[in-house]
C-alpha cells in the first residue's frame, strides 16, 4: 500500500510538473495545456481502427471522391500555408539550420514560429481523418501497423513539441514534413478523382523515395546536435532521432515490399 501510494504520488507530482513547466505563449492555446484531450483523442483513434472495420464489414463501402478530393485539397492548402511560415520566419529570425534554440519571448517573429508550430501539430489532428476515411471505404489493406503507428506517434511528438520547444531546431521537421505533404496529399487528391487519373500518379514510388530523404535529412540533423553543444535539449533531439530511425525501418520496408519485391515476384 505504501508503494501504490508512493507511486501515485509520484505519478501527480510529475503530472503537474509537465502541465506547469510548458510554454506559458502556447499553454491556452486548444489542446495544448494538458495532455488529457490529446490523450483521449488517440484512445478514440486506435478505438476507431479496433471498432471500425469490424462495423463496416456488413456495409457497403461509402463512396466519397467529392469530400476526399475537397479534404486533401485542403490539406494541401494547409501544408503550402505552414511550409510558407516555417520558411520565412526562420529567414527573417535569421535561424540557424545546424543549431537553433526556441524563441521564448513575445517577439513578432517568436509568436509567429509558435503559432505555425501549433497550426502543425492540429494538421497531425486533422489528419487521423486519413485513417476514419480508409475505414469507411472498405480499404483495410491501407490501415498498416506503418499508416496507424506514424499517425498516432506523430500527435503526441507534436503536442510535445509545442508544449515545450515551438520553435527551435523542431522547425526543421515541420519545414520539411509541410512540403512533403504539400505532394502526398496533391496525390491523394487526384487519386480520388477515379481510375482515369492513374495514368498520371506514376511519381507515387518518387513520392516515397522523397518521404526517406525527408527522414534521412531529419536524422542527421538531430544526430548533428547531439554531439556538439547547443542550447536545444538533447532529450528531445534524442527522441526525435529514436523516432525517425523507425520511421526510416518501416518506410524502407514498406519500400521494398511496394516496389521491390513485387517487381521480383513479377519477373519469375
Amino acid at each position: 500500500r505504501v508503494s501504490m501510494s508512493s507511486a501515485w504520488q509520484k505519478t501527480q507530482e510529475f503530472y503537474t510538473w509537465a502541465l506547469e513547466n510548458g510554454d506559458p505563449r502556447t499553454d491556452p492555446w486548444l489542446l495544448v495545456y494538458s495532455p488529457v484531450p490529446v490523450t483521449l483523442l488517440f484512445a478514440l483513434y486506435l478505438l476507431i481502427v479496433a471498432l471500425g472495420p469490424h462495423v463496416m464489414q456488413k456495409r457497403e463501402p461509402w463512396r466519397l471522391s467529392g469530400l476526399l478530393f475537397v479534404y486533401n485539397l485542403s490539406l494541401v492548402a494547409l501544408s503550402v500555408f505552414m511550409f510558407y511560415e516555417f520558411l520565412v520566419t526562420s529567414v527573417l529570425a535569421d535561424y540557424s539550420y545546424l543549431c537553433q534554440p526556441v524563441d521564448y519571448s513575445q517577439s513578432e517573429l517568436g509568436m509567429r514560429m509558435a503559432r505555425v508550430c501549433w497550426w502543425f501539430f492540429f494538421s497531425k489532428v486533422i489528419e487521423l481523418l486519413d485513417t476514419v476515411f480508409f475505414i469507411l471505404r472498405k480499404k483495410p489493406e491501407q490501415v498498416t501497423f506503418l499508416h496507424v503507428y506514424h499517425h498516432a506517434t506523430m500527435l503526441f511528438n507534436w503536442w510535445a513539441g509545442v508544449k515545450y520547444v515551438p520553435g527551435g531546431q523542431a522547425f526543421f521537421i515541420g519545414l520539411l514534413n509541410s512540403f512533403v505533404h504539400i505532394f502526398m496529399y496533391l496525390y491523394y487528391a487526384l487519386a480520388s478523382l477515379g481510375p482515369l487519373m492513374q495514368q498520371y500518379l506514376w511519381w507515387k514510388r518518387y513520392l516515397t523515395i522523397l518521404q526517406l530523404y525527408q527522414f534521412v535529412a531529419i536524422a542527421v540533423h538531430s544526430s548533428y546536435n547531439l554531439f556538439t553543444e547547443c542550447p536545444f535539449p538533447d532529450g528531445f533531439n534524442t527522441a526525435v532521432f529514436i523516432y525517425i530511425l523507425s520511421l526510416i525501418v518501416l518506410f524502407l520496408n514498406f519500400y521494398y515490399r511496394t516496389y521491390t519485391r513485387g517487381k521480383r515476384e513479377k519477373l519469375t
